[in-house]
């Protein structure tokens, strides 16, 4: 069964030229003594054309759409050409046609724009997938992965697997576990990632480790987060930081200039973690507009105003956005709209001030002239602004500031959605303390190397220790994420010691790791890149499921196969489970 032309191929010059063609019944159009049929394959569309004396004619108005067909015929001149096709100036005048398979209803529009609720594409994937759009967007991501392997191996780097069954080290989210049958009671986990053993690859002696790499992670979902991930999992020996972001921009170059036909300049720019969060509130910033994070507490360290006051005297952050022509942009329902928004964020209230000449809003008459003096000029105040400001504990203050940044600069057109703005956070704390738990967690991971100088604050000021951690953002995203690592054995284990893990705990969770770094071990780092979210910033959408072939919904569940799903008794019996029942 030997086939000529994909259906996105035929052009003007192939006219007169007997062609065999194949694919899905895309639509059929009736016209009573005209029958034409969109045939459609994995690379485009050919118009089929069946005359009034055409012998297939009625053969062809039999057939429905999503019918699978192979035709041969001649390719002639279009009368009525369509110019949103690349094949849009010839159609085929159909010889032979052979039913493949027929096809019944399908439950959706297979095209571009469907009708199709999101639980009913998932459900019937297997046609979600046949839609153009789709099948762009795994092209992308096919071409994605080869691009990043063709860099990776031509800057010197193997291609190595690690295990999919290992050990549960519970650091960070919830692992996914599977029981053992051989050892009845005893459980293997997926990884979260292949930390631990791309660090093994480099006291292995293999200085350059390179997998795109399947990740498990049992955590609440979102449009940007699956449970199950691909990352571009990438270690490197006797490197330092300033290698591995060298080697990322040249990767990210790379893959704009290849899958988009755009230039990027390097190197990125970089803010310190610190200066992340004073400027923007998050250590993942959207830098393709102004609206930076001012802060006020100075100006009103002995103001009237009791909400500002009490938030100045507990140690708390008094902050401000200017939205630039905001005045007449926002009337007060929208703003008390925004106040609404950011109330999931724990933020008891949103002051605004207007700016025309002079200041409007509730809280003015509650600050002096210099205070309002002041103000003006710190945040750069003029005609038509608006100013935004809350006040609480620095966590809500920024995540509340945060949001609103975002949504106004989205509401306000301020920037260009094909901008590329690649930034590096870098020098991240080691340590970050949970009030509730009354313990220390690392903020990256508990194997990141810490600046050299703060070696003496371990034991003394854990919360002033930095670490030679780095993230890669992209308009306000994640990209990727790395750090150099610990190469010696008893820094390993004082950071473990400030995490609250005794030393048996360290020997339970990792004794094969911490073991393997007494045989010599290179200093070494790495970092991983999530390729859905690098797929879903080049083909431009939102919605990491769009980009998983078969992805999950946002409660985990597989609709195509209805994963998760009851195992028989006898299968429970072989792992030596049972099930529990509801009262126990």
């Amino acid at each position: 069964m030997t086939y000529t032309h994909h259906n996105n191929e035929l052009t003007m010059a192939d006219i007169g030229t007997t062609v065999k063609l194949k694919g899905f019944v895309s639509k059929k159009r009736d016209l009573g003594n005209l029958v034409f049929i969109d045939l459609r394959d994995q690379e485009g569309i050919t118009q089929l054309a069946f005359d009034a004396d055409n012998p297939l004619k009625a053969t062809a108005e039999a057939i429905k759409n999503e019918f699978v067909l192979s035709v041969q015929g001649t390719v002639r001149e279009r009368s009525s050409k369509n110019p949103n096709l690349r094949t849009g100036d010839i159609e085929i005048d159909v010889a032979t046609i052979e039913v493949l398979s027929t096809a019944k209803q399908p439950p959706m529009i297979i095209a571009d724009e469907t009708d199709a609720l999101e639980d009913t594409r998932l459900k019937y994937r297997y046609l979600d997938l046949r839609r153009p759009r789709m099948h762009k967007i795994l092209k992308t991501r096919h071409h994605i992965t080869r691009v990043v392997r063709e860099f990776l191996n031509g800057e010197g780097f193997y291609d190595l697997e690690t295990p999919m069954l290992t050990k549960s080290t519970p650091e960070g989210a919830r692992d996914y576990i599977v029981p053992s049958r051989n050892h009845k009671g005893s459980f293997y986990a997926l990884p979260q990632s292949p930390q631990l053993f791309k660090q093994l690859f480099m006291i292995s002696g293999f200085e350059k480790y390179y997998q795109i790499a399947r990740c498990f992670r049992d955590e609440d979902l979102r449009a940007d987060r699956q449970p199950e991930f691909t990352q571009i999992d990438v270690e490197m020996s006797f490197i330092d930081q300033e290698a591995v972001l060298a080697m990322s921009e040249r990767m990210m170059q790379r893959l704009l200039k290849e899958i988009r036909g755009i230039d990027i300049k390097t190197p990125f720019p970089r803010l310190t973690y610190k200066e992340a969060l004073e400027r923007f509130g998050t250590d993942k910033p959207d830098t393709r507009f102004g609206m930076e994070h001012i802060t006020l507490n100075a100006i009103f360290k002995a103001t009237a105003f009791k909400v500002f006051k009490a938030v100045s005297d507990t140690g708390g952050l008094i902050k401000a956005i200017n939205v630039k022509n905001g005045e007449k942009a926002y009337s007060r329902k929208k703003i008390d709209g925004l106040t609404k928004a950011i109330a999931k964020y724990g933020a008891k209230g949103l002051a605004f001030f207007k700016y025309d000449g002079s200041f409007s809003g509730p809280a003015v008459k509650f600050l002096s002239d210099t205070e309002l003096e002041n103000l003006k000029t710190k945040t750069g105040m003029e005609q038509g602004d608006l100013l935004l400001v809350v006040a609480d504990k620095p966590s809500v203050v920024n995540a509340a500031l945060n949001y609103l940044r975002n949504t106004i600069a989205k509401e306000m057109e301020l920037y260009d959605e094909d901008t590329f703005d690649f930034t590096w956070v870098v020098d991240w704390p080691m340590f970050e303390y949970n009030e509730e738990d009354r313990r220390y967690y690392a903020l990256h991971h508990p194997f990141t190397r810490i600046h050299d100088s703060d070696k003496t604050k371990i034991e003394t000021a854990p919360d002033q220790v930095l670490a030679y951690g780095y993230d890669l953002v992209v308009q306000g995203q994640e990209l990727g994420g790395g750090s150099l690592r610990i190469h010696d054995q008893d820094m390993q284990k004082a950071i473990f010691n400030v995490l609250g893990m005794d030393e048996a705990a360290q020997n339970a969770q990792f004794g094969f790791f911490l073991e393997a770094l007494q045989y010599g071990t290179p200093p070494h780092g790495g970092i991983a890149f999530g390729l859905d979210r690098i797929v879903m910033l080049l083909a431009k959408t939102s919605n990491m499921r769009d980009v998983i072939a078969f992805p999950k919904t946002a409660s985990a569940h597989c609709l195509l196969t209805d994963a998760p799903s009851h195992v028989s008794n006898a299968q429970l019996s072989e792992l030596g489970l049972q099930k529990k029942s509801r009262d126990e």
